[in-house]
């Protein structure tokens, strides 16, 4: 009788719950036959019932508490009106019943997550669960933080490896919204997490920065509005994400692969160029004038890049080079949640054929005859991605150096990495992706042969470096960090020597250099400006016994950033240059304005090259060194207290270096919280001429408290752009 009677009290709960699962609690104690009630107790029924009974919510309205959830998830600079959420980190929804209160152990709840067109729980991108006692933060889950009542605060948290996208929330079936899902580098679950929050404020949350150009012996900083956080941006980044091929091709592998940061910023790197004709965002271009488009030298940051891409029906932008296609891949990078840094190498080696060595020819007259596609530009951009590298063998977690702009194809497409710094510096070149081309770029040897009108040759003694002062933005602090450390060992090390043995890396290993007892280097006067006259000097030396009598070329170009040589600003040709046992000559070479100033390209660079050729012997020596030209100073007054809401004035004031009036005069203002998204531009009617300055106040009112880069840019025809910034704190 024991038995028989309580198998039918648990089938008629069943029942009751199958028949009519809306019903109220008390509706379904009533059903329950009395005297089975009587025999066994309420006690025990209600026992009985709290295991077998569960119900419905009957959800009214709901509220995805965006400001809360947003700024618990660091994305409320997305804005509050939608909701972005982190994986791996709970977000809280509340629900407001119609009727009936939420029951712990009664209440049941039927939830769906969705993302991509394809959505399948085998490919990660649709999660089916339910309540659980308390949220589990290795997998999709839920859970409900509130006591028992018509109101029913629901923690739901995302999978640390679950894809990143626009999503669809499901509740039993028939409640449903939208939310946006990031990667989630404050979450120690996720590959991304990084375990320090002043470096998490740097490399996901700035929205300027400062990008290192100019030279090796004179980096020049470059202020950048990174944007991440402003309006439209975040959409912009996953419809990157969506128009690259591998989407076109099978949306729903693609979907699944954004799980994966290793994917994603491959895929990035390829879709920030557009050289595949994939739909990506910026168009390069490496010549003299820019026709169809704007000078790279003209963005100021990454978003009226993005906005534009994304307005335009994904036509790429023109035009981009190097520090423009990193800048903007580091945006995207920190809009989705990945921690990113843009990276400068100077000297920095594009080899081509993989043979870790570039080749230059010069003629007795210094000039390069290039007969190959190696170059060495003056400096190049890249990005660097945080994250761990379960697909590699342990100690290669943290910065992977990935570059976006177009340079040469791997695996078919324009992209390049992600590849572990650790990897570089070691010489492990079989690691992904495409170790041997970064370890080239801050690595290759560089070898000059001098060809003899007779069409003989000889190697040229050189001591220049590929792969000098490697440098980014510091944490916290605008000044430059030296980060050569990371991708090389001290020059001459046995560390550096055992690296090449490993990389095959023969050309630097073998390699004996001559030395005739002949040196050469080069020096510069003090006080180098655009608009001034101003003398470089050779310092020749013969450290040998007798005398010797010498040939010296010195000669300065213009030269680009990428490293192709222009128009020449100076030209020195002696033949007969005695050094005594010993001795030193000094031989200076000036270079006038008037003759330099039209031959100028955008980067203010003029190369300088001295090649000393021992007439007897034919043995040579060269020294070769870049300068940069100052630019003049952009002086900058913030006029007013500088206060959220609160109309500013920028005073800008640039004084005319130039012996020549300066026509079509412009500054143009910029930045994150403080301009609305946009640039501001302020046009001088009048020319400015020699020693005058160009004066104006342009106002902005701060959206968002904190410290802020006011980004200046003034433009003229003779000057071009000249570029300034200032930091602003801005109180609430």
């Amino acid at each position: 009788m024991y038995c028989v009677s309580l198998r039918s009290v648990r089938a008629r709960g069943r029942d009751a719950l199958t028949h009519r699962s809306d019903a109220p609690l008390q509706t379904i104690k009533a059903r329950v036959n009395v005297r089975d009630r009587a025999h066994f107790g309420c006690h025990w029924i209600s026992a009985t019932l709290k295991h077998s009974i569960n119900m419905a919510l009957d959800i009214g309205t709901w509220d995805l508490a965006c400001q809360f959830n947003n700024t618990d998830h660091h994305t409320e600079l997305n804005g509050t009106d939608r909701l972005i959420v982190r994986r791996g980190q709970a977000f809280t929804i509340n629900l407001y019943l119609n009727s009936g209160s939420y029951q712990p152990g009664y209440s049941q709840l039927h939830i769906t997550a969705e993302t991509g067109p394809q959505p399948e729980e085998q490919y990660g991108t649709r999660a089916v669960f339910g309540l659980s006692n308390e949220i589990n933060d290795t997998c999709w889950s839920a859970a409900v933080s509130s006591p028992p009542g018509d109101t029913v605060c629901l923690s739901v948290c995302a999978a640390p490896d679950a894809p990143i996208g626009r999503y669809v929330l499901t509740l039993d079936e028939r409640i449903q919204f939208d939310f946006i899902l990031l990667f989630n580098p404050w979450c120690p679950r996720d590959v991304v997490y990084m375990d320090s929050e002043e470096k998490l404020a740097e490399y996901v949350l700035a929205q300027d920065g400062i990008i290192f150009r100019g030279d090796a012996e004179y980096p020049v900083p470059l202020a950048w509005y990174f944007g991440q956080f402003e309006e439209g941006i975040l959409d912009a980044c996953f419809r990157i994400l969506d128009m690259n091929p591998k989407h076109r091709r099978n949306p729903g592998k693609d979907c699944s692969g954004r799980r994966n940061v290793i994917y994603v910023t491959r895929v990035l790197s390829a879709m920030i160029n557009s050289n595949d004709r994939d739909y990506g965002v910026l168009e390069g271009c490496w010549k003299d004038t820019f026709d169809g488009g704007v000078s790279p030298m003209s963005w100021r940051g990454s978003v009226q890049i993005l906005r534009t891409w994304n307005s335009t029906s994904c036509l790429p932008v023109r035009y981009g080079q190097c520090w423009v296609f990193a800048a903007v891949g580091c945006t995207v990078s920190r809009a989705l949640g990945i921690p990113c840094r843009v990276v400068t190498n100077y000297y920095s080696a594009h080899d081509t054929n993989s043979n870790l060595v570039i080749e230059r020819y010069l003629n007795e007259k210094g000039e390069i005859e290039s007969s190959t596609r190696d170059m060495i530009w003056n400096y190049h951009c890249w990005v660097e991605s945080w994250m761990t590298r379960p697909d590699l063998p342990p100690g290669f977690d943290g910065w992977q150096a990935s570059d976006p702009t177009p340079q040469e194809k791997s695996e078919g497409v324009f992209c390049c990495g992600p590849v572990p710094v650790r990897a570089i510096k070691e010489g492990e070149l079989t690691l992904k992706y495409d170790a041997p081309f970064v370890f080239a770029e801050v690595n290759a040897d560089l070898v000059y042969t001098l060809k003899y009108n007779d069409g003989s040759t000889r190697k040229i003694v050189n001591d220049q470096k590929v792969g000098q002062k490697i440098s980014t933005k510091s944490v916290g602090r605008d000044a430059r960090e030296d980060i050569t450390h990371l991708y090389k060992y001290p020059e001459g090390s046995a560390e550096e020597r055992q690296v090449f043995e490993k990389a095959n890396h023969q050309n630097k290993l073998l390699q004996q250099k001559g030395n005739p007892g002949l040196h050469i280097t080069i020096k510069l006067s003090m006080g180098i400006r655009k608009g001034c006259d101003f003398d470089v000097f050779a310092i020749v030396s013969n450290n040998t016994e007798e005398n010797k009598k010498c040939r010296l070329v010195f000669a300065s170009r213009a030269v680009s950033y990428n490293g192709i040589v222009g128009r020449e600003c100076g030209f020195k040709d002696l033949l007969n240059v005695e050094l005594a046992p010993g001795g030193e000559r000094k031989v200076p070479l000036r270079l006038n304005y008037s003759k330099y100033c039209n031959n100028l390209m955008e980067d203010n660079l003029i190369r300088l090259g001295a090649l000393l050729i021992d007439s007897s012997t034919k043995e040579a020596v060269m020294a070769m060194r870049d300068i940069v030209l100052d630019d003049p100073e952009i002086k900058i007054r913030i006029l007013g207290e500088p206060k959220e809401k609160r109309k500013l004035a920028a005073e800008l004031t640039l004084q005319n270096p130039l012996p020549e009036p300066l026509q079509g005069c412009c500054f143009t203002i910029e930045g994150a919280n403080l301009t609305g998204g946009s640039s501001i531009t302020e046009k001088l009617e009048s020319p400015i001429e020699p020693g005058q300055e160009a004066k104006v106040k342009i106002y902005f009112t701060p959206t968002q408290s904190g410290l802020r880069k006011l980004v200046v840019d003034f433009d003229s025809d003779k000057l071009g752009h000249v570029r300034g910034y200032k930091n602003v704190i801005i109180g609430k």
